[in-house]
């Protein structure tokens, strides 16, 4: 009862009108005074509480010669009311926060942070309806995985290309990163790129292992991230072989390079 209870104010309901509709729901057509026995509302409230929810068109009241009685209205018709007023909010919000968006200008480009493993993942789908013209990725198979449906959805009417480490079962534009003496080690961070329309992009670890990323509209780190998905993609694309020596050679380089 105590999550229904918070529920109901998280829709936006006090928490006695919450107690005092369930306490209706469970037992109608009775008095004030059996309301605030049944709900624990104190009896110097249940009055102006009752009268709150009639109004709202939630409680019906039924007075006679010989006393007042409440009861809830059917729970199916409250759930309809409810849908109702959020659909109706929910359409109002957006447009309202959509054109306040729209007036922002930018005064520079920026790069954000943005934390928790559900904000980014949400964030991420939210750029994939958002593209117009082409995505470019660069994701191992957690954050895929993550993503799959979304990437399926925006596949079906714009260019996505990239590369993925370890998916099953990829889009077929996206080419596949060999695996490599870094690539199979525990300890090597996965990470992802996700670029949108050349103008928008979120990168960082995979929510799965760090629950950090950055959002950025910066054309110079949007150019050289991008610029990096490709690179990585012509080179998987050169060495696409089996050639044991020049898998070596390519290791020994890397550790040369980045002082391992």
């Amino acid at each position: 009862m105590e999550e229904l209870i918070t529920q109901l104010k998280e829709m936006g309901f006090t928490e006695y009108e919450a107690k005092a509709y369930t306490a209706l729901v469970q037992q109608s057509h009775v008095s004030a005074y059996q309301v605030s026995k049944n709900s624990g509302i104190p009896r110097a409230r249940v009055y102006d509480i009752l009268n709150i929810l009639v109004e709202k068109g939630i409680v019906l009241k039924e007075e006679t010669a010989e006393q007042t009685t409440y009861s809830a209205m059917p729970v199916s018709v409250f759930l309809q009311q409810m849908q109702q007023r959020w659909e109706s909010n929910f359409t109002s919000i957006s447009g309202k926060l959509e054109k306040l968006e729209e007036k922002v200008q930018e005064a520079e480009s920026k790069v954000v942070m943005l934390k928790g493993k559900e904000s980014i993942i949400n964030y991420c789908q939210s750029l994939l309806k958002k593209a117009k013209k082409k995505v470019m990725l660069s994701m191992w198979e957690d954050m895929y995985d993550a993503l799959r449906e979304d990437l399926q959805e925006v596949a079906l009417h714009v260019p996505v290309h990239g590369i993925t480490l370890y998916v099953g079962e990829h889009l077929a534009s996206i080419d596949q990163h060999r695996a490599t003496h870094y690539t199979k080690k525990a300890s090597t961070p996965h990470w992802f790129i996700l670029s949108i329309d050349g103008q928008e992009m979120i990168y960082g670890h995979s929510p799965s292992t760090q629950e950090t990323a950055f959002i950025t509209n910066d054309p110079v780190h949007i150019y050289l991230l991008e610029d990096y998905i490709w690179h990585d993609v012509l080179i998987n694309r050169l060495v696409k072989r089996d050639d044991q020596e020049l898998e070596d050679w390519i290791a020994k380089e890397r550790k040369a390079f980045f002082l391992e």
